[in-house]
């Protein structure tokens, strides 16, 4: 039986293009700056964000660690949204490997943060109280089903921020997904922060890397962080060379993923038994939560997967799809098909 992945965008293959681009990559060691291939990646990168510098590093999860460690100092606090990434699902490293302590903020059913809750969060000088090293922004947003943030957003959001002193770090990982929505040039979301992290291996489709961009001497010292976490490596350009395809090949067609959730967004709201906010559907990630008590979450994700369709848990009732690339809209088709038939009671062979 074949089976339909919507788990996540990671789970894409890489293109025959990133297939022949890695066969043919001229590789040199990445650690001591000589990966003509890697150097290439990283100066692409930071262009398409509008920063000065870039450092390729293995994941968005290290990009990010690499962001607040360089950033801040230990006792240093990190503001953020209470439903981010960095705070879900990135094993607390900057407070375990930097001595970092985290302080959230509300995050509303898009992304987004209340500015005065944000200016409230930092800390004024005083004893006792942990300096504020960092705000970080997410964008498009994970847990709030792939929604973005606008320009105007970001400006306010970064502006409270710089206005007290403090960077801000935006955790990009879809950035070109938000800006394919917004219908904007990357740089114009990502010039109000003073660094951005964001993953080759989501929305662009390539088999792994993510890349941190900012000021050129902030990713001189970045790589001192990613040298300490394990990040740097030798003959990189052979994963990096997907990367440049991913840049220049995969950021067009975005929208398509888009149109897919969308569509798989309406047909499964119209199931009994799943509730969809379908205003928060704006990119590629479609969240519902499971409203049938007959199933359990994990009862429901085996049930799917007997059936040939694999989904990931968002916790509580809460279930997420991701359209990406690689998917024809038959397998769309057939993925709503499933849940209806697991719905309903009717196996795979019936239907």
């Amino acid at each position: 039986m074949s089976v339909i992945d919507l788990r996540s965008d990671t789970v894409t293959h890489p293109t025959p293009a990133m297939r022949e681009a890695m066969a043919r990559a001229e590789v040199g060691d990445d650690q001591s700056g000589e990966d003509p291939t890697v150097n290439r990646l990283e100066e692409l990168a930071a262009s398409k964000v509008g920063k000065e510098a870039a450092m390729y590093v293995p994941s968005g999860i290290m990009g990010n660690l690499c962001a607040l460690l360089t950033h801040c100092g230990r006792g240093d606090e990190v503001v953020m949204g209470d439903q981010s990434h960095i705070f879900w699902y990135e094993s607390g490293g900057g407070s375990a490997l930097g001595g970092l302590p985290y302080r959230t903020v509300r995050n509303n059913r898009y992304g987004g943060v209340d500015l005065d809750e944000i200016d409230a969060a930092i800390r004024p000088e005083r004893s006792g109280f942990p300096p504020t090293g960092l705000v970080c922004l997410e964008n498009t947003h994970n847990r709030c089903g792939g929604t973005v943030l606008d320009r105007e957003q970001m400006r306010a959001l970064s502006a409270v921020a710089h206005d007290r002193g403090v960077p801000v770090h935006l955790d990009g990982a879809r950035i070109f997904n938000a800006a394919a929505y917004l219908n904007l040039p990357v740089p114009e979301l990502t010039a109000p922060v003073d660094t951005v992290q964001f993953c080759l291996s989501k929305g662009l489709s390539a088999p792994v890397g993510s890349v941190l961009a900012g000021p050129a001497p902030f990713i001189h010292e970045a790589r001192k962080a990613r040298k300490m976490l394990g990040g740097a490596m030798r003959q990189a350009g052979v994963i990096a060379a997907a990367g440049i395809v991913a840049l220049e090949q995969m950021v067009d067609r975005i929208p398509e993923d888009h149109r897919a959730a969308r569509t798989l967004a309406q047909r499964l709201s119209e199931l009994p038994g799943i509730e969809i906010d379908l205003e928060t559907v704006q990119t590629n990630i479609v969240v519902f939560e499971l409203a049938d008590e007959r199933f359990e979450p994990e009862q429901f994700l085996s049930a799917l997967a007997d059936n040939g369709l694999r989904i990931s848990s968002f916790g509580a009732r809460r279930l997420r799809l991701v359209a990406r690339h690689g998917l024809q809209t038959e397998e769309y088709d057939q993925a709503v098909e499933i849940i209806e038939g697991v719905l309903n009671g009717v196996p795979a062979g019936a239907r």
